[in-house]
């Protein structure tokens, strides 16, 4: 499926759904601007884009392959991009999911590349049929209120990873130790699937000795330091929950090991105590004459003997391991 919006700047008017067999019409002028939105696309859509802009043939090929990083390539006469937006699914067995957006930006246009729906693209997509809003202030501007509307659906994800780690903060003390240990290894694999994400995409708008990687006008760049302070603010929120994951995990473990070892002091107590009870019953137990054996009270002299005994051993073992 492939929309396009075009924005007339001598006329001041937004048109949608443009012959693209007239694209040198609308490349005409640098004041104007040509998005093309490829969602869901086939390879020969694709390939007739790519030959309507001569597009390189690597590009064409990250476009069909999956890019695991985000980056930006310079190919003189354009710009390529390769972008990641989050989808959350805390009931999933994946929890999180990448969307991929590629993005090929020149003079007065951009083509966007996605193969699934994308809130912010459609956002964007449907206020341009009403206005020009996002498309007179040229492509670097529509650029930026794209990636500004992925980055900013990382934040609900981010806070609802905060409640996360808060709830299983409490859950160390009630839950069993493998429900625990399976919450604390999907939030560490969500949590580095995000910076995996995060980081590629927070150096594709650095800037080196003070130059942006691509060209921006002065008017847009207040826009684009708005946008790398959000992508820093993700940065360092994952980084801070990795940390409070693995204390959380340390201390869980903590716990874990502070109950074994009660056990095992249970255990011992136990063993001790039975110990030297077995020893005296054995003794006693034996098929040959021993004093006393024909008296009625010696069972009951053993008998309290064993008790006095167990008393003290459990009150001594008590004492020594318990205070």
């Amino acid at each position: 499926m492939i929309k396009t919006y075009f924005y007339n700047h001598s006329k001041q008017e937004m048109i949608h759904d443009v012959d693209l067999d007239k694209i040198n019409e609308f490349l005409h002028s640098n004041e104007d601007l040509l998005w093309i939105d490829l969602f869901n696309t086939s390879n020969q859509e694709l390939q007739y884009i790519a030959n309507l802009f001569n597009f390189h043939p690597l590009a064409i090929e990250d476009c069909l392959q999956h890019s695991p990083r985000a980056k930006v390539d310079n190919y003189e006469d354009y710009y390529f991009f390769v972008f990641h937006a989050l989808r959350y699914h805390e009931e999933s067995d994946t929890e999180i999911t990448t969307l991929e957006l590629n993005v090929f930006m020149g003079p007065n246009y951009i083509v966007t590349i996605h193969k699934r729906p994308m809130p912010s693209i459609g956002r964007i997509a449907a206020a341009c049929l009403k206005s020009k809003e996002y498309m007179n202030r040229g492509a670097d501007y529509l650029l930026y209120s794209i990636i500004d509307g992925i980055t900013d659906e990382y934040f609900p994800i981010l806070d609802r990873l905060s409640i996360r780690i808060d709830e299983i903060e409490d859950e160390m003390y009630e839950y069993d130790m493998e429900l625990v240990t399976e919450e604390f290894l999907a939030l560490k694999r969500t949590l580095i699937l995000i910076r995996r994400v995060i980081l590629p995409q927070k150096r594709v708008f650095a800037t080196i000795n003070g130059h942006w990687q691509f060209p921006i006008q002065e008017e847009n760049i207040p826009f684009y330091i708005d946008l790398k302070d959000h992508l820093e603010r993700i940065a360092d929120s994952t980084e801070t929950f990795k940390d409070l994951v693995n204390s959380a995990l340390d201390t869980y473990y903590s716990i874990v090991s502070a109950k074994t070892t009660e056990n095992l002091n249970i255990l011992t107590m136990i063993s001790t105590i039975m110990l030297p009870l077995t020893f005296i019953t054995g003794f006693f137990g034996m098929n040959v004459p021993l004093p006393f054996q024909d008296s009625p009270y010696t069972t009951l002299v053993i008998f309290v003997l064993l008790s006095m005994l167990s008393w003290w051993m459990w009150w001594f073992l008590r004492k020594k391991f318990m205070s």
